[in-house]
């Protein structure tokens, strides 16, 4: 997805307010493991994801619990950092080479001040981050893993494709033998 495309998708904005907004965007590339962020650090970037797909994930003692995937079109920001300047919870890992749009919020959060336009777009940006995040949390809360798995496949099937089955089983919250009987009983 091209960055028109990508800052459409969450708020349309008048010609001058996007030209405003691309101009402090720059594409950068990153290879497939690269960790984009990394957690109990402020992250001072906001990313779009022009090709390729990320996972963000929490460590524990024992594993890595990922709770989230991104592709082509995805934003992906750390929250706490974004909203509060603080460490955010997550790490961010790159599944595949990657072409990702940055932009500084420092940047972002000055043409707040100078474009209403601009800041109704962020507005509208952190209310999509918000709702996906409602939406994993009743996901986790209220349907067994065999639902979660169907929602993928229904949703997000390229996921199926280009992911891990491990990663997806820590998704689940599943282990792979699990995540193995799912996909058998779906068969």
């Amino acid at each position: 997805m091209n960055i028109d495309q990508i800052l459409d998708h969450i708020y349309i904005l008048p010609e001058a307010s996007k030209n405003s907004l691309k101009a402090h965007i720059t594409e950068v590339s990153h290879p497939k493991g690269y960790c984009l962020m990394e957690a109990e650090k402020v992250v001072p970037y906001v990313y779009f994801i022009r090709k390729g797909i990320a996972r963000a994930y929490s460590s524990t003692s024992d594993n890595d619990i990922t709770f989230w995937f991104g592709s082509e079109g995805q934003c992906v920001l750390s929250m706490k950092s974004y909203v509060e300047d603080k460490p955010g919870y997550e790490s961010i890992e790159l599944l595949e080479d990657c072409e990702l749009y940055r932009l500084e919020t420092v940047n972002l959060k000055k043409l707040f001040n100078e474009d209403i336009h601009i800041a109704n777009w962020g507005r509208k940006l952190a209310e999509a981050e918000m709702i996906k995040s409602e939406e994993l949390i009743i996901s986790r809360q209220f349907k067994t893993s065999l639902e979660r798995y169907k929602d993928i496949i229904q949703f997000q099937p390229d996921l199926l494709k280009r992911v891990q089955l491990g990663h997806i089983a820590s998704y689940l919250g599943i282990t792979q033998v699990s995540l193995s009987r799912i996909r058998a009983e779906i068969k």
